[in-house]
């Protein structure tokens, strides 16, 4: 066969093709565990930025000696009840040390109908929920994995709330595709601040935070995105969903009615 012939010229592109997928096959299987450690990393960041604990741009070092100082926790979504990692086993979870709640929502020993949740009929029985403790062990702010649909992406994030349970502490969002300068401003440090001190809930677990277009008015709005109407109604959307009965609200009465219980 001739080198210059369209019989060898496909040739040489079929073994082209072949290495080149060869070659790119085994970087991913050679970078996925370094890949999961940055991606551990970086979920371990944003739950202490979200509690205020870091900035963003903190050492590895300090993310890592504070993140130890966290407890993590796993609830039953529906009944709001802390669940032991048997409890999870005997309910389909295989490792609870590496489960997923995220991913889980598409399995059917796992999932649970919502409603509300734009873009999401589906989510997990089960949360993981991050404990953040004052010196004497009393609750400082607590700290729950939230995600819904935006304009382009599936945003995913932690919002933490403080002690009352009611307040805010702040938000992040680990992985999100939004318009950079429009709805990817959910990044942006100025944005994230107004969060803190925010009233979220009321003392009757009724949810009053509603993220609006243009600015705030009060203490329980926070200033919209601008020119990405679509985004704020998701980021809205998705905090109001989980704030509420069919998210973390029955979990953050049961977590109240047992910090008052220890107070009293």
């Amino acid at each position: 066969m001739q080198r210059d012939s369209v019989g060898g010229t496909i040739l040489v592109a079929a073994v082209l093709c072949v290495v080149c997928s060869v070659v790119v096959s085994a970087a991913t299987v050679a970078l996925k565990p370094v890949q999961e450690i940055n991606n551990t990393f970086n979920k371990n960041k944003n739950v202490l930025e979200a509690a205020g604990i870091v900035k963003a741009d903190e050492s590895k070092a300090k993310v890592e000696e504070e993140f130890k100082k966290v407890d993590k926790i796993f609830v039953n979504l529906v009944t709001g009840d802390v669940v032991s990692d048997e409890e999870l086993k005997e309910a389909g979870v295989a490792d609870p040390k590496t489960f997923n709640p995220f991913d889980a929502r598409e399995n059917a020993q796992l999932n649970r109908a919502v409603e509300g949740l734009n873009g999401f009929p589906m989510t997990c029985k089960y949360a993981a929920v991050y404990l953040i403790k004052n010196d004497d062990e009393s609750l400082k702010s607590v700290v729950l994995p939230v995600f819904g649909k935006g304009l382009w992406s599936t945003m995913l994030g932690y919002l933490a709330l403080k002690s009352n349970l009611e307040t805010g502490q702040g938000i992040t969002f680990y992985s999100q595709g939004e318009t950079p300068g429009l709805g990817g401003e959910v990044e942006n440090p100025k944005w994230k601040a107004q969060w803190d001190g925010k009233e979220l809930r009321d003392a009757k677990g009724d949810v009053l935070v509603d993220v609006v277009k243009g600015q705030a008015a009060n203490n329980s709005q926070i200033d919209g995105l601008s020119g990405a109407t679509i985004t704020t109604k998701g980021v809205n959307n998705l905090v109001r969903f989980w704030l509420g009965p069919q998210g973390y609200g029955p979990f953050l009465e049961n977590l109240k009615a047992k910090e008052k219980k220890s107070d009293g």
